[in-house]
């Protein structure tokens, strides 16, 4: 059922998240074209993209869907939509595979591994974008989705936040950084801007 009248859900962090993924895979194919997939920088750019993905799937899976479930037991076509987020999110790991062992094997085909990472992820995000975010919108309370962004930040713990709060931010302009920026707690903004930013800089992820 629908919620009662309420101030919008802010998506602000969900798209941003989404956009930093679009952004490392860019950055890896760019990489993997210039024949710099076996690099330092590149690898650790990898396992941290995996490692993001995981944290951010795992609490969908565990927290969002489920709240979301207890609301649409009545509407066949949103727990139709809801059984296609999970079943992408699974399909997925195979594809993630593809890419782990083109990049340690140095297949010859990792360019369209890559690119089918790119092709699978892009198509569910735009689906979770266009369809199931408008259906949160719809269901849930404000409640349910800071339960939902709770359990993402103890997923990432204190180690995971000094490198998610700026690994997300890599390469946007300052309206986005102040629109994701916005949703965090202030000492999460101070640490980040003393801390967490220089050192997430000087991993250099992707870079040549």
């Amino acid at each position: 059922m629908a919620v009662a009248q309420q101030a919008p859900i802010n998506f602000a962090v969900m798209y941003a998240t989404h956009d930093a993924f679009r952004r490392d895979l860019e950055r890896l194919a760019a990489a993997v074209a210039a024949g710099r997939a076996g690099t330092p920088q590149v690898r650790a750019g990898w396992e941290n993209f995996k490692r993001q993905l995981h944290v951010h799937h795992t609490v969908e899976d565990a927290v969002l869907w489920p709240r979301v479930a207890q609301q649409v037991t009545d509407r066949p076509d949103d727990q139709k939509l809801l059984a296609e987020m999970e079943a992408e999110h699974a399909q997925l790991d195979a594809v993630l595979a593809a890419v782990d062992a083109g990049l340690s094997q140095a297949s010859a085909d990792l360019v369209e591994r890559v690119d089918r990472l790119a092709q699978s992820l892009g198509s569910h995000m735009r689906h979770e974008e266009n369809a199931a975010l408008p259906l949160i919108q719809d269901v849930l309370t404000h409640k349910d989705w800071d339960a939902f962004r709770s359990a993402m930040a103890k997923k990432q713990g204190p180690k995971g936040a000094a490198v998610y709060i700026p690994w997300v931010m890599d390469g946007r302009d300052v309206a986005e950084r102040k629109r994701f920026l916005e949703c965090m707690p202030a000492p999460v903004k101070v640490l980040n801007k003393l801390f967490w930013e220089s050192s997430y800089q000087k991993r250099g992820l992707f870079s040549a």
